[in-house]
């Protein structure tokens, strides 16, 4: 009798399964572009930059008949005298991306949402997105001819002022900042939409009990607003998380020069200058398979810590 029990729950366990499949194929159909996404172009590409990084990789012979020789490439990057010069530039400038540049477009979507004029809101909302589909070459040749020493708008406010005119694009000091502020003109106004998507829903009946509370427009947003995104906010903290050891290194080609190296010199254009420029593709790939490596061990530990103080995560 107990075994004919068993059976009988086991068989509507199956049957709820098959129910449960049946009803999120949509969803399932939806979500296999992303899969086959990143299988092909993520997946894929990451096994055989590890093959690549553990042998003497040469392109007449192949992936699979180049000579083993293991971890060495790893060790002479480690050892490398540029190693902690790439992390802390690598680690300095995500530093400020994960501060002012993730607070950025919070603060953007909190200030839209206050305002009452759809008109004006779809206005600002247009103006601070558009940036996102300007090219990098673009927006860097608007940066050197903005921060011109001679022609530029930024030093000629500093001549009318009688200072000195500055060549901030060969100050070493100067790179990090001006790397942060064109990213946040550039993305800022995207990634505001999503935490625009999360304010809309945010039920007006809790606005409504802390006005009737007699909370103002500080305390609402305290109490109110910023609890209603903050899982949204805290997902977005874990996906920046895992790209703390990858910076946008296209753009940082074009903007830096032997005389910034010292702060520009990040480990994305590290491996462009290793792999692409000088051929030493095993090398490359060694260094980038660390970097992806160190990014997923950090993104396991931050949701975590995430899953164990919120109940926000990614898993």
């Amino acid at each position: 009798m107990g075994n004919m029990r068993k059976k009988a729950t086991g068989d509507r366990a199956k049957k709820g399964h098959k129910l449960a499949i049946r009803k999120y194929v949509p969803f399932y159909i939806m979500f296999l572009p992303v899969l086959i996404y990143y299988v092909v172009f993520r997946y894929v590409p990451l096994i055989f930059a590890f093959i690549i990084s553990v042998e003497k990789y040469k392109p007449a012979k192949g992936i699979l008949h180049s000579k083993f020789i293991g971890l060495e490439y790893y060790r002479q990057f480690i050892s490398s005298p540029f190693f902690l010069r790439l992390i802390r530039n690598t680690l300095g400038i995500n530093f400020l991306q994960l501060t002012i540049g993730f607070v950025a477009p919070i603060i953007l979507a909190l200030l839209l949402n206050e305002v009452g004029r759809t008109r004006y809101k779809k206005a600002v909302q247009t103006v601070t997105y558009l940036p996102n589909f300007i090219s990098s070459v673009v927006v860097v040749g608007m940066v050197v001819t903005f921060l011109s020493p001679s022609t530029g708008l930024v030093n000629n406010i500093l001549a009318a002022f009688g200072m000195e005119r500055v060549n901030f694009l060969t100050e070493p000091g100067c790179f990090w900042i001006i790397y942060t502020l064109m990213t946040i003109w550039q993305m800022a106004g995207y990634s505001a939409i999503i935490y625009l998507a999360s304010l809309t829903g945010i039920s007006s009946d809790m606005y409504e009990a802390a006005r009737i509370d007699g909370a103002g427009r500080w305390k609402q947003l305290w109490y109110v607003t910023l609890p209603g995104i903050s899982s949204t906010i805290i997902l977005m903290f874990l996906m920046k998380i895992g790209g703390i050891l990858d910076v946008g290194y296209e753009t940082i080609v074009l903007m830096y020069n032997p005389s910034t190296y010292s702060t520009a010199d990040v480990i994305g254009t590290y491996v462009y200058r290793r792999g692409i420029l000088n051929g030493e593709y095993s090398f490359s790939s060694a260094v980038g398979f660390f970097q992806s490596v160190i990014g997923l061990l950090l993104v396991v530990f931050a949701n975590k810590v995430a899953k164990k103080y919120s109940e926000a995560s990614l898993w």
